[in-house]
């Protein structure tokens, strides 16, 4: 049988999903376009995703500056932005009504501060154009059938001639098998974006003391990462172990996550800076308790558990400190050294690195090299961006692009 003309069938509900319907139909306003979703939820990630406000994207303009933030895919990422990038979702966003704001940090939000602002728009856009949707509708098998496609749900099959895989990541390699079945190679799904767990580790009690800027280094490895961290109740977080885990990733997980941290909490290489303003504080205030120096802005709570771990006593006058003290304490402020042992990932920024192997999927269209009509979107690719918008942004440039090369066929 063959497939009806002009319809696409997309898979996959989330943000990627719902981009790619709304290109086809707008770039190919008479095709029947179908948005299958096997859950009873739409753009569940988008709704809870940055505490429930959603980081759309990242203040980046230029696609060689913002691809610098994909562990896996830069290369390809950097075409996709050229493309259709940062500029086109803000202002594809701004023509629904929706106008974003840029943080200090450089991520961008709604302003309304409201996930369902962006969930609103893309609904409303797809129904606007007349997309299809289904909800509660799993794909229970995928073939070819000569030039047209054939998907079996629950209720029926569908004849397509152009279909888009946007079903996401998987924690476990085993979501993958479907696709490996129709001959795509499939790099192994490993967890991306998590932080570092420090059992028993007494610098938990410091949970919700965040350091503005600490350099990060993995004990054996060139991985190393810059940036505020957060301290919580299981160990490290923030945008600089987040961004560490992203890029080491597959290295992590080789080591089976139990690796030493080496952490500056100054956040600048050397001691020597930090060694001229200690001299200066003594030279200054010799009189004054090392409990009160902290002379290089550091949260109190954690100024004074860096100067117990370097065995110094709290109210010590720092003109007292000697040689020896001013060693201990200048090692534990620029080589400190924890012991981490397992991870934790975030539910609402749960990211994959793994997915279809990027040489086997054309960067311009998103179509398989492998099966021609078939075309991949969002996680299910192996991209993978650190915190900040930027797997939003990848979701939004590949749906759109593979809507577009779908439609236009």
């Amino acid at each position: 049988m063959s497939a009806p003309a002009n319809r696409i069938v997309i898979i996959g509900g989330g943000a990627s999903g719902f981009m790619a319907a709304i290109s086809a139909k707008t770039h190919r306003p008479d095709a029947e376009v179908f948005l299958l979703e096997k859950s009873d939820k739409w753009l569940a990630k988008v709704r809870i995703s940055g505490g429930g406000r959603c980081n759309v994207t990242h203040r980046f303009m230029e696609p060689r500056k913002f691809a610098r933030n994909y562990p896996r895919g830069e290369a390809f990422v950097r075409k996709l932005l050229s493309e259709w990038g940062q500029p086109g979702t803000v202002n594809w966003f701004a023509d629904q009504g929706v106008t974003l704001k840029t943080e200090a940090d450089g991520r961008m939000f709604p302003t309304t501060n409201d996930s369902r602002t962006v969930i609103d728009a893309l609904l409303g856009a797809a129904h606007a154009l007349g997309v299809v949707t289904r909800v509660h509708t799993p794909v229970t098998k995928l073939e070819r059938n000569g030039d047209a496609w054939l998907l079996t749900t629950p209720s029926e099959v569908l004849h397509t001639d152009r279909v888009i895989i946007a079903t996401g990541g998987s924690p476990k390699d085993e979501g993958f098998a479907w696709l490996r079945a129709l001959g795509h190679e499939v790099v192994p799904a490993v967890p991306s974006l998590f932080t570092f767990n420090l059992p028993a580790d007494p610098i938990r009690e410091l949970m919700g003391v965040v350091a503005p800027r600490v350099r990060l280094r993995i004990a054996g490895t060139k991985l190393e990462s810059t940036g505020p961290l957060l301290i919580t109740h299981w160990g490290l977080s923030g945008p600089a172990v987040l961004r560490l885990s992203a890029f080491g990733a597959r290295d992590l997980h080789g080591m089976g996550y139990a690796y030493t941290v080496g952490v500056d909490w100054l956040g600048e290489p050397g001691e020597g800076p930090a060694r001229e303003a200690l001299m200066k504080e003594v030279s200054e205030h010799p009189k004054r308790k090392v409990v009160n120096a902290s002379p290089f802005g550091l949260p109190a709570r954690l100024w004074s558990y860096l100067l117990q771990r370097a065995d110094l006593p709290l109210e010590k006058p720092v003109g007292e400190l000697g040689k020896k003290g001013m060693d201990r304490l200048l090692a534990v402020l620029t080589n400190d050294r924890y012991e981490a042992n397992g991870k934790t990932t975030f539910k609402e920024e749960f990211v994959t690195a793994g997915g279809i192997a990027l040489q086997q999927v054309d960067p311009a269209t998103l179509e398989s090299k492998v099966l021609p009509g078939l075309h991949f979107a969002g996680e299910v690719l192996d991209i993978d961006g650190v915190t900040g918008g930027f797997n939003f942004q990848a979701a939004w440039s590949t749906g759109w692009l593979a809507g577009k090369a779908a439609a236009m066929g």
